[in-house]
């Protein structure tokens, strides 16, 4: 939980789609060290909800590896698409995403001041909209 609690700081918000999904953990011997989480939302498609890293790993690639891994992982289950969500401003996760095969499809409008009671900040600035991507997973 509180590596899932990094990534999106709803407690009730992650218990639920936690306990809705599958959640895969990365291990650095006994410590986790990263985690994410699948949801199945439609036939055929399935969300990466949540991807968190441990503060003192970040910036060693295991963000990526995650997400490549929740890919994978996906396509494994035979899903058709994978989606994510991440704030407006969220420039390095958008990037991330995108350097995974990720592509940009819709913005949902206020959705943080809609789903969080407090206002969050990130790299100066309110978090406001959710950028979403999604990948075509049959190539």
């Amino acid at each position: 939980m509180e590596l899932l609690l990094l990534a999106d700081p709803s407690e009730r918000l992650v218990e639920d789609y936690a306990r809705r999904g599958i959640c895969y953990v990365a291990w650095d011997g006994q410590a986790p060290i990263g985690v994410y989480v699948l949801l199945p939302t439609r036939p055929d498609t399935v969300e990466l909800v949540n991807v968190a890293v441990a503060d003192a790993m970040q910036g060693k690639g295991i963000g990526k590896q995650l997400v490549l891994h929740a890919v994978e992982q996906a396509r494994d289950m035979g899903y058709a698409t994978i989606e994510v969500g991440t704030g407006n401003t969220s420039i390095g996760q958008l990037g991330l995403y995108q350097k995974c095969g990720f592509r940009m499809v819709s913005i949902d409008r206020d959705f943080f001041l809609r789903h969080y009671e407090e206002p969050i900040y990130e790299n100066g600035m309110q978090v406001l909209d959710m950028v979403r991507l999604s990948q075509d997973l049959h190539k």
